[in-house]
């Protein structure tokens, strides 16, 4: 596989339309489970993936490094990243598995949902190997991870209909559909990098993988203690809080779709540094984003109706996370534009003392920060105004990470600029805004569901 391959804007919109069709998989997915479960089952379904998040944590760690390398075409790194990320997979996973009885014990979480905290431990393995093996097809040809994204959504909706539906399991049904669609897309993609796997390990770039992994160990543990927040909201809130939240997420995150119309940027960018690339990308992800957004917050009282009628109520929690998931589109954009001209490790060596000093550890930093104003705020209101109240915590937990949120935001848009020329489209902003406005104006006028049937 060539540099050349890649197609910034093919590429962006052929992953970008996967995700808008994962939209409607997605939906169906958790319907499938929302409809099956009480708040207090569907709450769990999330503590299950808030849980499963700790032990992936260093799921990306080597794949960043990964990708750098393949995309700057270092022979045998994508053979190397993928072996590597499977043996940190397999430890992580012997320590999980010890740890299930004494995690759900401390969560207060009944012995009869214990079988499904051990299935999840499949999902460890498959999630390091899917990063790794994105990451090298990231590097050369990412539309295939669209293709990728489509087989693994069909599998998991039809096989969730069979399990969740027909069989009467809805939590353990979910997962095995998930950990069955994830194989077939492993499967799938070691397929497609066949010719990069013939090629020899290179035990020498994981050595200086590591060395770099310090610092995006650094970010990711930063990143998960700022996500102790759900945890707190489930500990505080209850099930029923944490389902308000996760539901109403369910619906943001679709925003975030809108950030992979530039994909194709970052491995471009490693390759060759161009602002008229970035202005591009810049505008084909705020001509989704912008109307996305509008929407999600203008009739967020039938998106969460949509999900079950139970969350209805629920609606303010919609529109301050869809607030927040336009804020982290933005601030994935950029940082996949700070990831792809600096050049810290463009020789193939990654010197820990330059790292130290690069803006890549400022951002990898921010996290921190993050957390440092989310969590004591958190504890306090939760503790004090919104203690056994779900709904109140789902929407005080919201406006917390928001508003955080899009502090960091700002400081990283800062950040960049200082390193690369990026010609903002402020005309092309303008017609978005005045288009989702007018939009958003009908949307509001017109008769909003208030219950659907199914």
């Amino acid at each position: 596989m060539a540099k050349n391959e890649i197609r910034l804007q093919y590429s962006g919109f052929i992953v970008f339309a996967a995700k808008m069709l994962s939209v409607a998989t997605g939906l169906a997915f958790q319907l499938m489970i929302a409809r099956t479960t009480t708040e207090l089952e569907y709450g769990l379904w999330f503590n299950i993936n808030d849980i499963l998040a700790y032990f992936t944590l260093l799921a990306t760690a080597l794949p960043f490094w990964t990708m750098r390398f393949a995309a700057r075409d270092k022979e045998g790194a994508a053979k190397t990243g993928i072996l590597a990320n499977l043996t940190i997979s397999a430890i992580a996973t012997i320590i999980y598995l010890p740890l299930v009885p004494l995690i759900t014990s401390s969560l207060g979480i009944g012995q009869e949902f214990l079988l499904l905290y051990f299935v999840v431990a499949a999902q460890i393995i498959e999630l390091y190997s899917l990063n790794a093996l994105e990451a090298c097809l990231r590097a050369r040809m990412p539309q295939a991870i669209g293709y990728g994204l489509l087989v693994a959504e069909a599998c998991k909706v039809i096989l969730g209909y069979i399990l969740i539906i027909n069989f009467q399991q809805p939590l353990l049904g979910a997962l095995l559909s998930l950990i069955v669609a994830f194989t077939i897309q492993i499967a799938y993609y070691f397929k497609l990098l066949l010719e990069e796997l013939k090629q020899r390990a290179k035990w020498q770039y994981v050595k200086e993988w590591l060395k770099g992994s310090v610092a995006n160990i650094y970010n990711i543990v930063g990143n998960q203690i700022a996500a102790f927040i759900f945890i707190m909201l489930f500990i505080y809130g209850g099930g029923e809080a944490r389902s308000n939240y996760g539901a109403a997420a369910q619906i943001a995150s679709v925003i975030t779709y809108a950030s992979f119309l530039a994909f194709a940027l970052y491995p471009k960018l490693l390759a060759e540094k161009s602002s008229e690339d970035i202005t591009t990308s810049l505008k084909m992800v705020l001509m989704f984003a912008i109307p996305m957004t509008a929407g999600a917050m203008t009739f967020a009282d039938s998106y969460m109706t949509i999900i079950n009628i139970v969350y209805k109520d629920a609606w303010p929690v919609l529109v301050m996370l869809a607030v927040n998931s336009f804020v982290a589109t933005m601030s994935g954009f950029f940082s996949s534009v700070l990831f792809g001209v600096e050049r810290v490790d463009e020789k193939a060596k990654i010197s820990f003392k330059e790292l130290i000093k690069s803006r890549l550890f400022i951002v990898f930093s921010l996290p921190y920060f993050h957390f440092a104003i989310t969590l004591p705020t958190a504890f306090y209101i939760l503790v004090n105004y919104a203690q056994n109240q779900p709904l109140q915590a789902a929407i005080c937990v919201s406006v917390i990470n928001s508003l955080a949120s899009f502090g960091m935001f700002l400081a990283l848009y800062a950040i960049v600029r200082k390193m690369v020329k990026i010609d903002i489209p402020w005309q092309n902003i303008a017609k978005y805004v005045f288009a989702s406005a007018v939009m958003a104006t009908v949307l509001f006028i017109i008769p909003h569901p208030t219950r659907i049937y199914l």
